[in-house]
């Protein structure tokens, strides 16, 4: 049944993709083209337009399928896929990136730009993620945060390098388009030397699934096996994305299907994967044609999120007690300390000092640069409007935006008991992409004024979703996380989609989707105000309450806590405060997992101090970017957000190495 009924939906899938398309080609004349091909219309439509997709769609979902085998196994994660890994947006990002400054290198070697982003991705996510010794919840948050990292910077080149990477979105969100055989015949060779070498290594693979003490008595090299197995699904995974672009959640169907259906071993793991997956793509590619003449043609990445992002749930949902049982030995919100740790009050009070210092720096820098007689001026009611009405909001918005943000962050993560968790993991951010996207490209007419209200219903409706399916086990910190994982992934194919259809109106959403504290006025700093004095008096009081829960459930309930009511009022003030500030500057990532982190170096795990001194510093963080980005290559405007990525990432880096390194 698996793989005959496999071959037999895989015949029906290939016979319906070549008959189905914008052109109108009869059964009769899909037979004729296969068996007695002529210089025919319908025929040339068939051999040169349809057969080829369909063949790239069956290599790729094989290729990603068996990726996601060999990561699985390689790193004992059921979560692992080249999506979750990062590698698909690694090797995007490289290939943008090329676009950009290398375009010979970018056209005669797409492969191995996407085979080198891919490993340094996915190298990255397994570092972060703590090796061999981290948990599946870890792994897909390490994951999860490379690909943001990358994405950031793949949205910000595609920004400001427009005309450079024109092209590149569609085929950035995982589509199968193709006009002739260039495509199949550029991957099929790297796609099956991968599957053929995947499948010479079963034996090893089986053995790998052993204790690694077990493994190395039969005479196993673990770690080269490690390796090469990682390289292999590194190629598989490069070679499909350099054709068609990344495409997530093949490699979590497919391999979790064969193993529902009772083959675990890899013998026949491998090829059951390889055939499923092929189907999974080509299923996906024909629904994604089914809404051509309605909405448009979907690309295959849409219609796989969203077929993927509830089997990532179910996942999560089936290995929550194994993961609870990995998890809640111990808190996880371990990141260290300073040695040498000053008095809070004073570290406070120096924070302070350096927010007003970078404030009045904002002020008087940027592409036109205000002397300091006319600021002074303006606080005597003397000055010009240039600083009254277009700098200063532009500043406080920063402040106010960069405190909820991090603010958000620092509550998210002692809800749900993880420093890795900010926003833009559950959903938050994304959601209030689709909000302000929905709002820009369904109604291009209507005002502008009305995309914070817009992005602030996305936001609340992702929040929403994430803890209506996680409600049933009582709100456990992993199962949050890793539905909003899957809820963030939908909203990505979503965000994507939306930008696709809108064709050239896209350069203002993307503008939005990179962070900016560009022309903002008194009205966001109103807004960001008002949201401020009520949540962060809120925050600060459930304090103590936070504080409990780093001890672990079952702790936290022997000392009388309610732990879900707990969760949800964190988690409930984190969600507000980051979609007021998404909604007023956009989707800036990092702020509220690097301010939270940075603070609790400082002063532990006192969630009261925790949340004031997160506060200033995220506010910190935002004044500096903005400033950054309105000097760095004025009279051009660097979005805040790409900023805040490229000082947050090795920030993130150093982190994470030192968590990893108290691990050992």
């Amino acid at each position: 049944m698996t793989f005959g009924g496999g071959l037999l939906l895989l015949f029906v899938l290939l016979f319906i993709s070549l008959a189905h398309g914008q052109a109108n080609v009869s059964v009769h004349a899909v037979l004729e083209a296969l068996f007695a091909r002529a210089d025919k219309l319908e025929h040339h439509i068939v051999w040169e337009m349809r057969l080829p997709r369909a063949v790239m769609a069956m290599l790729a979902g094989s290729a990603l399928a068996v990726a996601g085998v060999l990561l699985q196994t390689i790193t004992r994660n059921p979560l692992a896929s080249a999506g979750t890994f990062g590698i698909n947006a690694g090797a995007y990002f490289i290939v943008v990136l090329a676009a950009v400054f290398l375009p010979a290198l970018k056209s005669e070697m797409p492969l191995l730009l996407a085979f080198v982003g891919g490993a340094c991705a996915a190298g990255m996510a397994y570092v972060l993620a703590g090796g061999k010794r981290s948990t599946p919840v870890r792994m897909a948050l390490a994951g999860m945060i490379v690909t943001l990292v990358l994405s950031s910077f793949t949205s910000a080149m595609q920004l400001l390098f427009e005309n450079e990477t024109n092209g590149l979105f569609l085929w950035g969100s995982g589509s199968l388009i193709q006009d002739n055989w260039k495509g199949v015949q550029h991957g099929w060779v790297w796609i099956i030397a991968g599957l053929v070498i995947a499948v010479l290594m079963t034996r090893a693979l089986d053995m790998l699934e052993l204790s690694e003490e077990t493994a190395q008595a039969l005479g196993q090299r673990v770690d080269r096996m490690r390796i090469v197995a990682l390289l292999v699904a590194v190629l598989l995974a490069a070679a499909t994305v350099s054709v068609v672009g990344p495409i997530g959640f093949v490699g979590l169907i497919a391999p979790h299907l064969i193993r529902l259906m009772g083959f675990h071993r890899h013998r026949l793991l491998i090829p059951g994967s390889a055939l499923w997956g092929a189907n999974v793509l080509l299923l996906a590619d024909i629904v994604s044609q089914m809404f051509r003449s309605t909405i448009g043609e979907l690309p295959a990445g849409v219609v796989t999120a969203i077929l993927g992002a509830p089997w990532l749930i179910w996942l999560a949902l089936r290995s929550s007690r194994e993961e609870a049982a990995a998890v809640g030995g111990s808190s996880s919100m371990s990141i260290g300390m300073l040695h040498n740790r000053l008095p809070y009050p004073v570290l406070l009070f120096l924070a302070v000092s350096v927010l007003a210092l970078c404030s009045i720096g904002s002020l008087l820098w940027g592409s036109t640069r205000i002397p300091f007689t006319e600021w002074m001026a303006v606080l005597t009611g003397q000055g010009e409007n240039v600083l009254l009405q277009l700098r200063m909001p532009r500043v406080a918005v920063a402040i106010l935006a960069g405190a909820a943000l991090a603010v958000a962050g620092a509550t998210i993560q002692g809800a749900v008991r993880n420093p890795l968790a900010d926003p833009s993991i559950i959903g938050v951010t994304s959601g209030a992409g689709v909000g302000a996207l929905l709002w820009i490209t369904v109604i291009p007419s209507a005002s502008a004024a009305f995309i914070p209200l817009a992005s602030m219903a996305g936001a609340v409706l992702s929040a929403v979703v994430v803890y209506a399916l996680a409600w049933r086990k009582g709100l456990h910190p992993t199962i949050l996380i890793l539905i909003g994982i899957a809820v963030t992934a939908v909203n990505s194919a979503i965000i994507h989609f939306l930008v696709i259809q809108s064709g050239m109106s896209a350069a203002p959403a993307l503008a939005w989707l990179a962070g900016s504290t560009y022309a903002r006025e008194w009205g966001e700093v109103n807004m960001l105000l008002a949201f401020l004095v009520i949540l962060l008096p809120a925050a600060w009081l459930l304090g103590k309450k936070v504080d409990l829960l780093a001890f672990g459930d079952q702790t936290s309930m022997g000392l009388g806590l309610k732990l879900q009511r707990t969760r949800i009022y964190a988690a409930g003030i984190g969600v507000m405060l980051a979609a007021a500030a998404v909604s007023a500057v956009g989707t800036i990532g990092f702020i509220g997992l690097l301010a939270p982190h940075a603070a609790r170096m400082a002063v532990g795990h006192n969630h009261r101090r925790l949340v004031l001194l997160s506060a200033v510093l995220g506010a910190i963080m935002l004044v500096i970017a903005d400033v950054i980005g309105r000097v760095a290559l004025a009279p051009k405007q660097i979005p805040a957000g790409l900023i805040v990525a490229l000082i947050g990432t090795p920030y993130l880096l150093m982190l994470m190495f030192r968590s990893r390194m108290r691990r050992f």
